[in-house]
């Protein structure tokens, strides 16, 4: 019979075998959430990019994400719209943003996590093309 020590350094499985645990070294808890943003490289003598992508993982203070985008690098500071909408009528928040981690997946895209660093404020998309 175990004891409530070796209990509570293990996680026991339903088949009897025992894996270790792990900390969960997140701050907040990720929710599986899509919603369209915009990202921009924030550093004018990067490359500029416009990617448009869903959320796939978001906690407070972090979002992860799949892309083909190839400019992305680790320690870089991003322009992040989001929520992202084409409507001129749609209220989006920019963030100023920073990578800190990618993962190459199986599926030939490249798993992003960025943290947010800053709110930049409110953006509100103006169309001054004729009414209709």
């Amino acid at each position: 019979m175990a004891t409530q020590q070796e209990l509570m350094s293990k996680n026991i499985t339903s088949t009897g075998a025992s894996r270790p645990s792990y900390t969960e070294r997140r701050g907040s808890r990720r929710c599986k959430i899509t919603q369209l943003m915009r990202i921009r490289p924030s550093d004018p003598e990067k490359d500029h990019f416009e990617d448009l992508r869903g959320t796939m993982s978001v906690s407070r203070g972090g979002v992860y994400f799949q892309t083909s985008e190839a400019g992305y690098e680790v320690g870089m500071r991003l322009f992040v719209t989001m929520p992202y909408s084409n409507n001129p009528a749609a209220l989006s928040r920019e963030y100023l943003a920073e990578v800190v981690r990618m993962d190459p997946l199986p599926n030939g895209l490249t798993g992003i996590g960025f943290k947010i660093l800053m709110e930049m404020g409110m953006q509100q998309i103006y169309n001054f093309g004729p009414h209709k």
